[in-house]
């Protein structure tokens, strides 16, 4: 490859993973400013969305117990409705005990699930949880 073609493909590069990482369009984010692409939609594979977020949250996803889950309900985040469903589990601790029930809140945008918040003080008060069995089967 000459020095010029070198050059080229160097330039472009930031250009090619700008348009992978570039805006998803009217996908309405928690960081954005407004609300944009209307009310949200009701996020109909919640628990799987969950298992995936919680997979890649969690370090040891092994040995989960007492895992619960809340239905998805609609709450304010950043000045912005989105559908936030809670959990409660209690994680394995890295020396092989258990120790305190965790909760958890996950936040779906446009009907999937977007992220795991740590803190839901305001989110689950007065969530009723129903057994969740998939997260206290999964594995790495």
């Amino acid at each position: 490859m000459g020095r010029l073609a070198k050059r080229a493909v160097i330039l472009m590069l930031p250009l090619a993973l700008a348009a992978c990482f570039g805006s998803d369009g009217d996908r309405p984010s928690l960081m954005e400013g407004t609300q944009t692409g209307g009310p949200q939609p009701f996020p109909d594979n919640f628990r799987g969305d969950t298992l995936a977020l919680m997979r890649a949250y969690l370090n040891n996803p092994v040995g989960v117990r007492d895992a619960g889950i809340a239905e998805p309900v609609l709450r304010e985040i950043g000045g912005r409705q989105f559908y936030v469903s809670c959990l409660h589990f209690t994680p394995r601790e890295t020396d092989g005990s258990y120790k305190t029930v965790r909760e958890r809140a996950a936040v779906f945008v446009n009907g999937r699930g977007d992220r795991v918040v740590d803190r839901t003080n305001e989110f689950c008060v007065g969530a009723v949880y129903a057994p969740f069995p998939e997260l206290e089967k999964m594995t790495r």
